[in-house]
């Protein structure tokens, strides 16, 4: 093993779904981008006192909020600073570690599997550990569980990407092909409630569960036929999937009306197509626009209409 160095640091994205959630908690596929614009670096130093955490990040509340960063992510990083520990069999002092970055938390974006990952790689590599893949996974599920019970793993994948994964039932894979659509990530500025949703979903399908599971069945058919589209780069059958996929997903009662008031806005401002993106009820929509030069223009017509925030999806993310 190496020698321990003095300081290290880890870091991890943000990821979107491009389609496939909620079916994707019942083994259906889904597909998801990271988004490397929205990172979070965790730096990670060897000191003389206890354990240190600190988590001067912007969170994302609200426009103008000025908190740093939420009570719920705090608890996530020193649960992951804890468990990283353990892991490697390390005593809990003499780590001090400091989180900086943005991605919003409690938006779908993976902000608690971002946060594990980045701690997780941070301290390994101050205690002369480099993580396998698959070492990294683990810690990061680890945290996942305590912010979601029972996570698919698509989040703890999504974050480390490099590029856009397919993933399904505990499986993740490159997409076969390079390059990604003019897509936008749009914030309504309001927290999911992704743990509700899931368990609204989970009780609709106890009541009624041929016609919820004919609803995963079709979102799960958009993913397939979008494979297709992506390769092909036919992003106006894609946008039409992504629509539909959003109305498959209201019937399931996940959307919001700050939700699909963005998406109406993305639709009105010429995107092809505009969904909800993660657990929903409240959260972030992505938008395929036309072509790349459009992106500004769908960007500016979303803060027009209310989002906190909208991220371009670019070439590198896929690359």
């Amino acid at each position: 093993m190496q020698q321990p160095e003095r300081w290290a640091e880890g870091s991890a994205h943000a990821k979107t779904i491009l389609l496939g959630e909620h079916a994707v908690v019942y083994g259906r596929p889904a597909i998801a981008f990271p988004v490397t614009s929205l990172t979070l670096v965790a730096h990670a130093r060897s000191t003389d006192g206890g354990l240190s955490l600190d988590t001067p990040y912007h969170h994302g509340a609200v426009a103008g909020d000025d908190s740093l960063s939420s009570p719920r992510e705090e608890r996530l990083a020193e649960a992951a600073l804890r468990h990283t520990l353990d892991h490697l069999g390390r005593q809990h002092h003499g780590v001090d570690v400091t989180v900086t970055g943005r991605i919003p938390a409690a938006r779908g974006l993976g902000s608690s599997a971002a946060v594990a990952s980045a701690i997780a790689s941070a301290v390994a590599r101050l205690e002369g550990v480099w993580l396998s893949y698959e070492e990294r996974f683990e810690l990061v599920q680890f945290v996942e569980r305590i912010a979601h019970g029972t996570p698919s793993g698509l989040d703890a994948h999504a974050t480390m990407a490099e590029g856009p994964i397919i993933f399904e039932r505990g499986t993740a894979r490159p997409l076969p092909h390079k390059g990604v659509p003019p897509l936008v990530v749009a914030d309504t500025g309001v927290a999911g409630h992704t743990a509700a949703a899931v368990a609204g979903v989970r009780a609709r399908r106890e009541r009624d569960a041929s016609g919820v599971d004919a609803r995963l069945d079709a979102i799960a058919a958009l993913v397939e036929g979008a494979l297709d589209e992506l390769r092909s780069r036919d992003y106006v059958g894609l946008g039409e999937r992504m629509n539909a996929c959003h109305s498959i997903l209201s019937e399931l009662g996940v959307s919001s009306p700050e939700l699909d008031a963005l998406v109406s806005a993305a639709r009105n401002a010429g995107a092809l197509g505009a969904k909800l993106t993660g657990g929903g009820q409240g959260g972030c929509i992505i938008a395929l626009a036309p072509r790349a030069t459009d992106v500004p223009e769908l960007v500016a017509a979303l803060s027009a209409a209310g989002a906190t925030g909208a991220w371009p999806l670019t070439d590198k993310e896929a690359a």
